[in-house]
C-alpha cells in the first residue's frame, strides 16, 4: 500500500527509525509486518495501515526515540484495577493506530497521517530519560498507551528494559489487534496487557477497520502465555449497548478465564461521533448486572463520576466483602491480605506486589 499523504516522508523527517525485528522477509523485496493482525505486506516505499511502519532502502522500519504524550498518573486511570492499586504509572505514547475508530478520545495522536486535523508532533527523548523521570515521580509501573502500542512494540521494549531494571511492572494498553508473534516478542518484557474489546459483532469491528476474530484470538493467547489481562468495553449507545451483546461477550470472557476483570465504561461524544448522547450511569449499571448474571466475577463501571458506587469497588467473589474501595481514580481503602480476602481467605487474582 502506498502512502496517500506523505506519511513515510513525514516520519523520516520528524522522527528516528530503526530496522524492525517484527517482520518476515518475503520474495521480490517484499516484507510482511508481524506487529499487528493486519499483517501488512509492504514493498519499497510503502507504509502500513498504521501509518508509522514502512519500507525504505530495502529495510522495514519502525519509529523510536520519541513520545507524543508522557504523564505519570494513577494506574486506575488505564483502567487497571487488579494491578498495584493506588500506584502511579509512567504512561507514554507515540503516534498512529491500526484502527480508525470515529469515537477515539486520543484521535489527535492516533490518527496522525490519516486525518489532516490530527496535528500532534513527536518530542525526542531517550528511554532511560523517560524512566528516570518516572522514578522521580514515584511511578511503580510503566505503560505504553494513548495511541496503539503494538505498532511501536520495539520502542516499548526499549523503555520497558530500563523500567524493569528499576523494579517497575510493565505493560500495554492496547486494542488487542495483535499477532502471536508480537505477543511472544513482548512477553519477556511485560506483565500486564489491557485490551479494548470494542464490540462483540464482526460488522461493528469492520466499521472500525479491524476484525473481532483477531482480537478474540489475541485475548485468548495473551492469557495463555501468562500475561495479566484486563478488558475494557466503551459502551456506546446504539453501537454495542444491547444486553444480548454484553451477554455474549461475558460468556466468551468466562470461557477464556474467570479471572479477567471487565470494565464497562461510559461513552462521551468525541472526534467524529459527537451526535451520539453520553452513556448514562443507569445503562452502565444495568449492563454490569447483566455481566455479573452471566458469571463475570469482577465487573466494573467506568466514566460514571461516582454514580455507580457499587460497581467501582472490588469485592470478594465468594463472600462479597469489599476489598478495594474507590472514589474515581483514587483508592479509599484496601483490605486485601497478601492477595486474599481477609474474611473468607479466597484468593483474588491480580498483580498486588
Amino acid at each position: 500500500m502506498k502512502p496517500a499523504d506523505g506519511s513515510m516522508e513525514w516520519f523520516t523527517k520528524h522522527s528516528s527509525t530503526l530496522p524492525s525485528p517484527l517482520v518476515q522477509r518475503l520474495d521480490a523485496g517484499r516484507f510482511q509486518c508481524l506487529a499487528c493482525a493486519h499483517r501488512c505486506v509492504l514493498s519499497e516505499g510503502a507504509v502500513g495501515i498504521c501509518n508509522v511502519r514502512f519500507v525504505q532502502d530495502g529495510r522495514f522500519h519502525y519509529p523510536f526515540g520519541y513520545v507524543s504524550s508522557l504523564a505519570c498518573d494513577p494506574i486506575e486511570k488505564k483502567p487497571l484495577y487488579h494491578v498495584l492499586p493506588g500506584a502511579d504509572v509512567l504512561s507514554f505514547g507515540m503516534l498512529g493506530c491500526n484502527l480508525r475508530c470515529d469515537f477515539c478520545q486520543n484521535w489527535d495522536i492516533s490518527q496522525v497521517g490519516r486525518d489532516s486535523s490530527a496535528v500532534a508532533r513527536p518530542v525526542e527523548v531517550t528511554a532511560k530519560a523517560m524512566v528516570d523521570w518516572g522514578v522521580g515521580q514515584g511511578a511503580k509501573a510503566a505503560a505504553s498507551t494513548y495511541n496503539e502500542p503494538l505498532i511501536t512494540a520495539e520502542w516499548a521494549v526499549e523503555v520497558f528494559t530500563h523500567a524493569k531494571r528499576v523494579g517497575m511492572r510493565t505493560g500495554m494498553v492496547s486494542n488487542g489487534n495483535a499477532t502471536e508473534q508480537v505477543l511472544d516478542f513482548l512477553r519477556p518484557h511485560i506483565d500486564f496487557f489491557k485490551i479494548d474489546l470494542k464490540a462483540f459483532r464482526a460488522d461493528s469491528y469492520r466499521q472500525l477497520g479491524g476484525s473481532l476474530a483477531n482480537v478474540l484470538s489475541a485475548l485468548r493467547y495473551a492469557v495463555q502465555i501468562g500475561l495479566w489481562v484486563e478488558v475494557v468495553t466503551l459502551i456506546i449507545p446504539d453501537f454495542n449497548d444491547s444486553p444480548d451483546e454484553i451477554r455474549q461477550a461475558a460468556r466468551f470472557l468466562i470461557g477464556v478465564s474467570e479471572d479477567i476483570p471487565w470494565h464497562l465504561t461510559a461513552f462521551h461524544p468525541d472526534y467524529r461521533r459527537t451526535g451520539v448522547q453520553r452513556t448514562s450511569a443507569e445503562t452502565i449499571a444495568r449492563l454490569c448486572e447483566v455481566a455479573q448474571e452471566e458469571g463475570v466475577r469482577f465487573v466494573y463501571a467506568g466514566n460514571t463520576s461516582g454514580m455507580t458506587r457499587d460497581w467501582d469497588d472490588t469485592r470478594c467473589p465468594a463472600c462479597r466483602t469489599p476489598l478495594i474501595q474507590r472514589a474515581g481514580f483514587q483508592i479509599r481503602n484496601i483490605r486485601l491480605d497478601h492477595g486474599r480476602c481477609p474474611q473468607c481467605g479466597t484468593e483474588i487474582p491480580g498483580i498486588w506486589a
